[in-house]
């Protein structure tokens, strides 16, 4: 069932087909996100070199970091937002979307002003490498400057995905990317800015791509099947509440999972430049693995709230089915690659003789990233999807303050395996949430639970 192509309706229909559609659009999407600071890592890699690789990979850490906590709320705010459409309850949508951006956007501008005021603190904590220090600090001071446009897009697309709609996103985020582009090539490139020109590159890319995102959501929103004025800009206090009783423990998951690699890529950056440039890079490919998985479980959930909304309980399993199958298959694409051309691949991102022979051993690292991250799709969809806040807050706290930071600790410091020791610790704790998340299913008591949508009905 559809609603002018804007709103879609997963309730019934053919599961596979249902979310390689509406995944597709979410993983371009997604891919050219992380274009972002490919590029700016690749043009600033063969200007600057390794000092200016380096600090990218250290401000787009930090960037990373105050970009999840976002996210967090964004997709609890798409799961209710599904949960209600599922439900046939669309009348409370405008006052989800009127809290959600309200409240988030408050969040952006705090937030902007103490990372501002403690930069210096954050990037001594992080051990910066002294000779990429100058080049962190102009990035990270940028992309906290521009962090309200991060945040109002995340707002729009979770709003979006919510209604099942990952098409549009995709354009605002295509547009986004060919303007940072240009921007990098002409601020790095042509004007030598350095590490300070990428990242003003994307912030103001991602600004022209709000600013477009928000006239849609404006113009359509009768047709998205809700009202939205100026009395709907405030805080509605019954959908803050569930907002903040489902959101806040996916906030924490996301952000302990990146405090966890920040965590221990203080401890790696300790290692040089070149382990720093090694993990950046690393971290990179595997992104574009999980990437996959990401979107996958982005799609996943919705379709998953909608039918919990519908108490539509059958067809939950399928979309796991369906989202397991997707993803392994992807999933061994990228292991076969980085096993038949890793020197290509590292190559891309620089071609130094000694950085390409060291990264030789992130290999087998990102292996076990990508099948963690094919795992961890399906199982993620289903949690996010039920609205389970504990759930997510066991993640939380096993997966990225026990799991990432001890196994980390343990095998780098302990065993002696140095910074091999923290990438392994990282790659292995990633299948913390599938035995989560797989034994919560088993118990059926997802099926009986009350909905979180119930308490602002």
């Amino acid at each position: 069932m559809k609603n002018n192509n804007l709103v879609n309706n997963y309730t019934q229909g053919n599961i596979m087909k249902q979310l390689v559609l509406f995944t597709a659009p979410l993983f371009l999407s997604n891919i050219l996100q992380l274009v972002y600071n490919t590029v700016d890592m690749i043009v600033v890699g063969r200007i600057n070199g390794d000092i200016g690789l380096s600090a990218v990979s250290v401000g787009g850490d930090i960037a990373s970091f105050l970009t999840v906590l976002v996210m967090g709320y964004s997709n609890a705010g798409q799961i209710i937002i599904s949960q209600f459409i599922g439900a046939d309850k669309k009348d409370y949508l405008g006052r989800i979307v009127g809290t959600l951006f309200t409240f988030l956007m408050t969040v952006a501008i705090v937030l902007s002003i103490v990372c501002l005021l403690l930069r210096e603190s954050i990037l001594s904590w992080m051990n910066t490498p002294s000779a990429a220090w100058s080049g962190a600090y102009d990035y990270s001071t940028v992309s906290m400057v521009g962090l309200i446009f991060i945040f109002g897009y995340n707002i729009i697309s979770a709003v979006l995905r919510g209604m099942g709609n990952s098409k549009h996103p995709f354009l605002f985020v295509s547009i986004a990317t060919i303007i940072n582009v240009i921007l990098d090539l002409l601020f790095v490139v042509t004007f030598k800015l350095g590490a300070y020109g990428a990242g003003l590159a994307t912030v103001i890319s991602q600004a022209i791509s709000f600013l477009c995102s928000i006239v849609f959501l404006y113009r359509r929103r009768h047709q998205l099947g809700f009202e939205l004025n100026y009395s709907h800009f405030r805080i509605d206090w019954s959908m803050l509440k569930i907002i903040l009783k489902l959101g806040t423990p996916m906030a924490i998951t996301g952000g302990s999972v990146l405090f966890s690699k920040l965590f221990i890529n203080s401890y790696i950056n300790a290692y040089g430049v070149v382990i720093s440039a090694i993990t950046g890079i690393g971290n990179k490919l595997t992104l574009m693995s999980n990437l996959i998985s990401q979107s996958v479980s982005t799609a996943g959930a919705t379709m998953v709230a909608q039918n919990i909304g519908a108490k539509s309980y059958k067809r939950v399993p399928q979309i796991m089915i369906s989202a397991f199958s997707l993803t392994l298959s992807l999933a061994m694409i990228f292991i076969v690659a980085i096993k038949l051309w890793p020197n290509q691949i590292f190559g891309l991102f620089a071609n130094d003789a000694a950085l390409l022979s060291a990264a030789m051993a992130f290999v087998p690292v990102a292996i076990l990233a990508f099948l963690g991250g094919a795992c961890r799709a399906p199982v993620g969809a289903f949690t996010n999807g039920v609205g389970n806040p504990r759930i997510n807050f066991a993640v939380a706290i096993l997966d990225a303050l026990v799991m990432r930071i001890g196994l980390g600790l343990l095998l780098g410091i302990y065993f002696h395996m140095e910074y091999a020791g923290f990438w392994y610790g990282n790659a292995l704790a990633g299948f913390t949430p599938v035995f989560i998340g797989l034994t919560y299913y088993a118990t059926g008591r997802w099926k009986t639970r009350e909905q979180i949508i119930q308490q602002a009905m």
